[in-house]
């Protein structure tokens, strides 16, 4: 994600890289720039995060494995800063589409499951995407949590939502959520083939967030942004 950025900053004419920084770096280079794009670790991630608070940075996270709890202690950090987070878990405008559709159908289901697959060289289970996802579940259903009497039960559960992960060598990216009730099953299923439909988000990110103030979650909250 982080070589896909740098050829999109490279092909656009409105954009100019002021630093690309690796492990061997200190994140003071990074002082001075208009925005900051973080694609690390989860670790390094939040030392990014509290270093753009501490300097009043403007920084866009595409970092995976943001939960909830890690969200809300941002949120508490930021208090007193002008700087601005932007934690983007997915820049597949789909996937959040594919969200944004669970979401609102998930008042409507009891049985609710999400299994999300990866290459085997993802680190962090469950994904970003699926984290977000299961708080955009909790969040539409006020927080009740999903009914695990259909066998989703052995599935660790994240904001009340069981969760299932997986990791096969040729798989890139994929998410379905099913929904069940009485006599029938939804399901919602989006899948990423390659790095490259990310390029779109990545722009629209990079544009949205020079509007942003203080803390946003999801590509969802930049779509909404005039």
């Amino acid at each position: 994600m982080g070589q896909l950025t740098l050829g999109l900053i490279d092909n656009d004419p409105n954009l100019s890289l002021h630093s690309a920084l690796g492990s061997a770096n200190s994140l003071n280079e990074a002082l001075g720039a208009d925005l900051v794009i973080d694609f690390t670790n989860p670790d390094v991630s939040e030392r990014v995060v509290d270093f753009a608070i501490e300097n009043n940075l403007r920084l866009i996270v595409g970092t995976s494995g943001w939960t909830k709890e890690k969200i809300e202690r941002v949120k508490t950090k930021l208090a007193g800063s002008s700087a601005v987070i932007a934690i983007v878990p997915n820049f597949s405008i789909g996937s959040v589409l594919a969200t944004k559709f669970v979401a609102e159908a998930s008042k409507y289901f009891n049985g609710i499951e999400i299994i999300e697959t990866h290459n085997v060289t993802k680190i962090d289970a469950p994904s970003g995407t699926a984290l977000y996802t299961s708080q955009a579940i909790a969040e539409a259903r006020n927080g009740e949590p999903a009914d695990i009497q259909q066998g989703a039960f052995r599935d660790p559960l994240f904001n009340g939502i069981p969760i299932r992960s997986v990791r096969l060598e040729n798989k890139h990216a994929e998410q379905e959520v099913t929904l069940t009730a009485a006599n029938e099953f939804l399901y919602v299923r989006h899948e990423v083939t390659s790095h490259e439909v990310y390029a779109k988000g990545i722009l629209l990110s990079i544009n949205k967030a020079m509007k942003l103030t203080g803390l946003s979650v999801g590509m969802l909250a930049l779509l909404e942004v005039d």
